[in-house]
């Protein structure tokens, strides 16, 4: 087998960028230049804000459960770390030292409380085994 064969030259004028392609290819697709690519939490606010609008015209049986949208959810833009080791607080202290970062804000009880109407018993009744 010659490689000629299989060797394909292109020219630079067939050449596609990904935007002229979608304009083809693609059925209603758009940019949005006030959203950049590079902020990850804009871009998961926009995901939800797109849920958001979807949910909204839908039934509104279920719709009364929904919470009402916010641009920003109660932490922000703000990195959350949870753990189950309670010496959690100075892993993060030693490794915002290293990133030449600091401060972290407490957000939650040191155990895992419930809610006061949470119901902490189960309706299953136990199962004690059958009889000999």
């Amino acid at each position: 087998m010659r490689a000629k064969e299989f060797i394909t030259e292109q020219k630079l004028s067939d050449v596609h960028d990904g935007l002229e392609v979608a304009s083809k290819a693609l059925p209603h697709t758009f940019i949005i230049p006030e959203l950049k690519n590079q902020d990850f939490y804009d871009l998961y606010r926009f995901g939800v804000a797109i849920a958001d609008v979807r949910g909204s015209q839908g039934n509104d049986d279920v719709n009364r459960f929904k919470p009402e949208f916010r641009p920003e959810s109660t932490w922000g833009e703000n990195q959350v770390v949870s753990s189950f080791d309670p010496n959690v607080g100075e892993v993060i202290d030693q490794a915002l030292k290293k990133v030449h970062k600091h401060g972290k804000k407490a957000v939650s009880t040191s155990g895992s409380d419930e809610f006061d109407d949470t119901l902490k018993q189960s309706p299953i009744k136990p199962f004690k085994g059958y009889k000999k």
